[in-house]
């Protein structure tokens, strides 16, 4: 029903700016909260950014914010993570998500996920 593709992820220096893209088919796209989670090795999955039904309800993880910016494009069934500020910290493969459970900041509130794409920041 919804299918997720992702985009944008690289190697960079800190404090360098990225922008990663997740492309998504279906009908039903806005109706959907998009998130945005990352998985370091060794690490469990975490939540990063959330973009609700509606565009102006967001939400971000601490370690992010300030420094990241969620957005849609319901014409273009997109979601974007401009990410600035780049901190080696923030080294992990990124994974868009689509799901309507409120509880968006649980890997378990989606029903979709794309393949994730990996973003290095050196120092």
């Amino acid at each position: 029903q919804v299918q997720l593709v992702e985009s944008g992820g690289g190697l960079v220096q800190a404090g360098a700016s990225l922008r990663l893209s997740c492309a998504a088919s279906g009908r039903t796209f806005s109706s959907y909260a998009m998130g945005w989670f990352r998985q370091a090795p060794g690490k469990e999955r975490e939540f990063v950014s959330v973009i609700k039904w509606s565009g102006s309800n967001t939400d971000y993880a601490d370690s992010v914010k300030g420094r990241f910016t969620i957005s849609r494009d319901n014409a273009k069934n997109t979601v974007y993570l401009q990410m600035n500020s780049l901190k080696p910290e923030d080294t992990a493969v990124y994974y868009c998500a689509a799901g309507r459970s409120s509880w968006y900041r649980r890997v378990y509130a989606y029903d979709y996920w794309g393949q994730g794409t990996q973003v290095t920041v050196s120092s």
